[in-house]
């Protein structure tokens, strides 16, 4: 097995924080939109704590960002290349069709590119524009008087409410392709174990070739 490192510590530890954050805040939105439920106590405690753990996730989303940025990893990693346009349809087969057949994944993740067309695509259009919708609609929610000037110019509550809802419905489908996507390496835990350690093994079948 070859080790080929993938995932930086800081990285790493977003990943994890994010994911707590993302699944406290799906759950504490089902009790704001179910408010029969008693999952975190009180109505008022599970307000409470969605809006503090909204909060948490907009400091994650600035830090992934800056890093991102700073680190040259959003452009190494999340935009589209022409060279992943045209690998596209075969990784669309391959998840589509021929990985029920047994078939090797047609990418192989390297330091220099993690992330084959369509996990780009996927993580692109959340982190660039699902993201930062949940994140804006859940500001002007965490103090509606203040913020109103700019809540009416949108249609007001039931707009700002929809658009958060429905932005919030992308991130529980997201997640669960998410969960089965990350079963797929070459072992059931494999992914996990890379988001947790730094590093995959890859299985030796030769020369390793950057893409």
């Amino acid at each position: 097995m070859t080790k080929v490192r993938l995932h930086t510590l800081p990285i790493r530890v977003w990943h994890w924080t994010n994911a707590l954050l993302i699944v406290f805040l799906l759950l504490t939105g089902i009790q704001l939109r179910a408010p029969d439920l008693t999952l975190f106590g009180s109505y008022g405690n599970a307000v409470w704590l969605h809006k503090y753990a909204g909060f948490g996730a907009t400091g994650s989303f600035v830090f992934w960002l800056i890093y991102g940025l700073l680190s040259g990893a959003f452009w190494r990693h999340y935009v589209l290349r022409p060279s992943d346009v045209k690998r596209m349809p075969k990784q669309a087969v391959f998840y589509g069709f021929t990985i029920f057949q047994g078939k090797k994944n047609p990418f192989t993740a390297s330091p220099r590119n993690k992330f084959n067309p369509m996990q780009k695509v996927a993580y692109f259009s959340m982190m660039s524009f699902v993201t930062p919708v949940v994140v804006i609609t859940g500001i002007l929610y965490s103090d509606i008087l203040y913020f109103l000037p700019y809540i009416e110019p949108i249609g007001g509550l039931r707009i700002l409410d929809a658009i958060h809802v429905i932005a919030a419905y992308f991130f529980f489908l997201y997640l669960l392709v998410h969960l089965y996507m990350a079963t797929l390496g070459h072992s059931l835990f494999a992914h996990f174990k890379a988001m947790i350690v730094g590093y995959e093994e890859e299985p030796d079948i030769g020369p390793h070739h950057e893409t």
